[in-house]
């Protein structure tokens, strides 16, 4: 493992540990969009249906178990929780992640790199992670204001995916075959649904204001 993956997983992981610590110290999800969350548990819970048959290292199946669990707690949390799902706003979290869900399960039908059950749930789960956050990124739009832990989270995923990326250029130039384009092509689409966010983050931060998307 490279030092590029490395602070990948560890950037991914600091924006579940800001989800979660919003959740947990304000007792509300105000601004998060289950349905992204929904999303998300359904791509740790396919990528690593190998947690119990394939050993690759101790820190690999921590970081599967991590990321599922964690997933799992927070929509139990928006679901369940009887303070938490109070602030949970239904109206503006409208995205039909549905149509979603069935278009990369078809497309992970047509293109994958071998035909079997993990390979094809593999693909599944990249072109899913590729737009798993279209649903918040369409709320924060309609809301118009995002508090700062929202936009810290929204912004560490997005690092998390771009540090990917480096890291497969630094695999492609030092792996005899690596052949992982799947995830190579879906890690650009993801990154570019980023762009517009990371823009007005940036103004954002550039001037001292609030953080706020255009409707």
């Amino acid at each position: 493992m490279n030092i590029f993956r490395f602070a990948g997983d560890m950037t991914h992981l600091m924006s579940i540990l800001i989800l979660l610590l919003k959740i947990y110290v304000t007792k509300s999800c105000a601004g998060i969009s289950l349905k992204t969350q929904e999303l998300y548990a359904l791509v740790f819970l396919t990528r690593y249906l190998d947690l119990f048959t394939d050993y690759v290292s101790l820190y690999n199946s921590v970081m599967k178990v991590v990321f599922i669990a964690s997933s799992l707690a927070i929509v139990w949390c928006m679901r369940r929780h009887p303070l938490v799902r109070k602030s949970y706003d239904k109206d503006l979290d409208t995205f039909r992640h549905q149509y979603v869900v069935l278009a990369c399960f078809v497309l992970a039908l047509l293109l994958h790199e071998i035909f079997t059950f993990q390979e094809v749930f593999w693909a599944f789960s990249i072109y899913l992670e590729a737009v798993a956050i279209l649903p918040q990124l369409v709320l924060l739009q309609r809301s118009g204001n995002v508090d700062n832990l929202t936009g810290q989270y929204v912004l560490f995923l997005g690092a998390y995916r771009g540090l990917y990326i480096i890291n497969w250029i630094y695999r492609y130039f030092t792996e005899d075959h690596f052949t992982r384009w799947i995830a190579c092509v879906s890690g650009l689409v993801q990154t570019a649904l980023y762009a517009d966010f990371f823009y007005y983050y940036y103004l954002s931060w550039k001037t001292n204001t609030k953080l706020k998307l255009p409707a």
